[in-house]
């Protein structure tokens, strides 16, 4: 993808009333980083939301990753919530040195204390530069993942879930799980619930083919099933979003499988 899409991808879509935009990244795959990627959307835009479905957070270093999203969250005027998971099926996304792909849950539950020292303005280092500046508020979480530890966290640090890209009736189990430990947790009102759906108008071929290739570390069996899984045309987009309405989701994130901005205006024109 040509980098340069991002922002006319990003005025096209708030221009064209949607909710949020989200990011799909990876660190080990010829794209954009989330936090790239969000902040050209950031200085892009002025109203619409920005999210990252999800960020593989255990990948980056905590203080780094805390205070480049505060800078983020600050430049777009609040407008930034980060979709978080641990990453344990993408072990080639971990670069950096000293941070290998295990005990992501334990590093998880580190990182998250330390993004909110951050965002507080409090000491997390040693030294006279050990305060780092805090952003303008702490960042809203979101949280995937299919493990029971994952609804927990989500429970206690989140404000809601994000379920895979999965059709609709295999969400509603995931959707269950955050509901319940929502409750076990004692918070008041209810997650928030987001659901992904892939999508195509155009070149359904080749949307396919990106798909798999952006999954085929996973597997091939399941860089398959999403590929396949892409809603196609107007009649599809519409019926996803009436399913996962039909199960409580909150908001849903369309995902494009073309890089074409012209996608936009045809998904707008069937789901707005």
């Amino acid at each position: 993808m040509d980098p340069r899409v991002i922002p006319e991808w990003s005025v096209r879509s708030e221009e064209a009333g949607f909710s949020t935009l989200a990011t799909v990244g990876r660190t080990a795959y010829p794209g954009v980083l989330d936090t790239v990627a969000l902040a050209g959307a950031a200085a892009a835009t002025r109203t619409i939301g920005l999210s990252s479905n999800i960020m593989l957070a255990t990948v980056w270093p905590p203080v780094l990753l805390a205070k480049e999203l505060a800078g983020i969250d600050g430049m777009s005027g609040g407008r930034l919530t980060l979709g978080v998971g641990i990453g344990g099926n993408r072990p080639d996304d971990f670069v950096v040195d000293g941070l290998p792909p295990q005990g992501l849950g334990k590093r998880m539950d580190h990182d998250l204390d330390v993004y909110h020292r951050v965002w507080r303005g409090e000491p997390v280092g040693e030294g006279v530069n050990a305060a780092v500046p805090a952003g303008t508020r702490a960042v809203p979480l979101l949280f995937g993942g299919l493990a029971p530890v994952a609804f927990r966290r989500m429970a206690a640090w989140g404000q809601g879930y994000i379920a895979g890209s999965l059709p609709a009736p295999a969400v509603v189990p995931f959707f269950d799980a955050a509901r319940r430990a929502w409750e076990e947790e004692g918070r008041e009102g209810a997650p928030k619930l987001v659901a992904i759906a892939y999508f195509a108008f155009g070149d359904v071929r080749r949307g396919k083919d990106n798909i798999r290739d952006y999954y085929a570390a996973i597997g091939a069996e399941y860089a398959e099933s999403v590929a396949e899984s892409i809603s196609v045309g107007g009649d599809a987009v519409r019926a996803a979003a009436e399913a996962f309405a039909a199960i409580g989701a909150d908001e849903l994130i369309f995902h494009p499988a073309l890089a074409d901005p012209d996608e936009i205006e045809k998904l707008a024109g069937a789901v707005l």
